[in-house]
């Protein structure tokens, strides 16, 4: 009799058959003949193993299929980033507590009734292969032929839209930002110098929710491991994907590009002072102990020492412009990205579609469904590539491919005009700044929270330890 992953969810009573009925599948006799007249001895056929229970999470569970499977896809990232990979059983522990953290997100949605339909599914898909320039169906093909079955790929990219639903639901749409925090922001950045933009390598170890000063101590020891290993001339992107508890730990624990005035004061207090490649001390936060360096910065403005001060007024350009953004990824290379914007625009000149339409068609941004309109941008809006782009062009007049760390823009620009730089104008920044900062240290309590509330029984090694 054979029992289904789903069947064995609804049965907790079952648990403990569960490796033997996942893991052993026997003939439907005991003896095997060679030919009617069993002249041959009989043979007692082997069980064979198909699968077991890498670990329970609430009412699901994750085998060990799953797990070889996902850490497959780990390790040919890493290799395509060329970070040196883990040891095996380092980067099984670290993929499979991923794993627990993405099931508990998952089976929350599914209680709160988010879901991702087909409609909403399949236009996403369709997206990324008209991007890759193919139709949906040699776009499966593609992915059959890479050993990803396409029903398989499906419900991962249906997976991380519900994840990311998810995040905005509970923790993105309440954060409150008052008028006292941003008065202080602008009053303590009247002082600061312009702020700069730091691209960031992190690792965290999590503290769990009301932990003992015990387990506390028991982090921080972990995290001092791992800072005398970097101090030693350690792999930062190695250690971080053996060690990070952060969601950006499996990819080497690349954040990207942070502006100053958008980290936690702790991490800027920290930084300060630090040149690329520096790496900060043990920084403790209420979530747990962080390890950061300086993989790249840059100024945001040139010529421009100091930040101007809440009761400063002086004249700014505003441009309003729209892009159209194609996303370089695993799918998608950057010579693809740049051929297909190339296309567009002489689409454009020829007349033959509109930038509005093509936006909306072909644009990754979330501007897509307003024909890429951005509005009116202020000097610092965007990256420096985009504004630099952005004040070489003229209005009506549209760019060829702008490479920035999101991807490949074709940019138009449709009206100029001189501006004051109001307070009310520097309050949105300050706004939007505070704004940053709250998501990324709410998205993380969030994280520690659902994790730590979630029942997880490991079945690795028949190891059944439950936490």
């Amino acid at each position: 009799m054979f029992f289904s992953k789903n069947h064995l969810k609804k049965q907790p009573l079952l648990n403990w058959l569960i490796p033997l009925l996942l893991g052993i599948v026997t003939s439907t006799g005991v003896f095997a003949q060679s030919d009617k007249t069993l002249q041959t001895p009989v043979q007692a056929v082997r069980p064979v193993v198909v699968d077991a229970i890498a670990a329970v999470v609430n009412n699901d569970v994750i085998t060990i299929g799953e797990l070889n499977e996902r850490i497959q896809q780990i390790e040919s990232r890493l290799k395509n980033q060329n970070i040196t990979l883990p040891p095996r059983e380092v980067l099984q522990k670290q993929v499979l507590e991923h794993m627990i953290v993405e099931s508990a997100q998952i089976q929350l949605a599914k209680e709160m009734g988010l879901r991702i339909d087909d409609t909403q599914l399949d236009r996403t898909i369709a997206r990324i292969a008209e991007s890759k320039h193919v139709t949906l169906q040699q776009f499966q093909q593609q992915m059959e032929q890479n050993g990803i079955p396409f029903e398989k790929y499906r419900e991962n990219v249906r997976n991380d839209i519900t994840m990311q639903r998810l995040r905005d639901r509970e923790v993105v749409n309440k954060i409150q930002i008052n008028d006292a925090e941003v008065d202080h922001l602008l009053g303590a950045d009247s002082q600061m110098q312009m702020p700069e933009q730091i691209r960031l390598g992190h690792i965290l170890v999590r503290i769990p929710e009301n932990a003992s000063p015990e387990q506390i101590a028991e982090k921080r020891e972990r995290a001092e491991k791992v800072l005398k290993i970097l101090q030693s001339g350690g792999d930062f992107q190695q250690n971080a994907a053996s060690y990070s508890d952060a969601d950006e730990g499996l990819s080497g624990g690349d954040i990207g590009w942070r502006s100053t005035d958008r980290l936690p004061k702790t991490f800027v207090d920290a930084l300060s002072g630090l040149k690329q490649g520096d790496i900060t001390g043990i920084i403790k936060s209420p979530n747990g102990f962080h390890i950061l360096k300086i993989l790249d910065k840059r100024s945001m403005s040139a010529g421009t020492d100091q930040k101007p001060s809440v009761a400063d007024s002086h004249v700014v350009q505003q441009i309003h412009a729209r892009h159209i953004l194609i996303k370089v990824n695993q799918l998608v290379s950057a010579d693809e990205a740049r051929r297909k914007l190339i296309d567009l625009r002489q689409r454009i000149q020829n007349n033959s579609a509109t930038f509005e339409e093509l936006a909306k068609t072909y644009s990754n941004d979330t501007s897509a469904s307003r024909g890429g309109d951005l509005g009116w941008i202020y000097p610092g809006d965007t990256v420096p590539e985009f504004e630099k782009a952005l004040v070489s062009l003229q209005p009506g007049e549209i760019s060829n491919p702008v490479e920035t760390q999101f991807g490949f823009h074709l940019i138009q620009v449709l009206e100029k005009k001189t501006d004051d730089m109001s307070l009310e104008r520097k309050r949105i920044a300050a706004k939007q700044a505070l704004r940053e900062r709250k998501i990324a240290e709410a998205t993380e309590e969030w994280l520690r929270q659902l994790r730590d509330r979630a029942y997880v029984e490991y079945r690795l090694n028949d190891n059944r330890q439950e936490m």
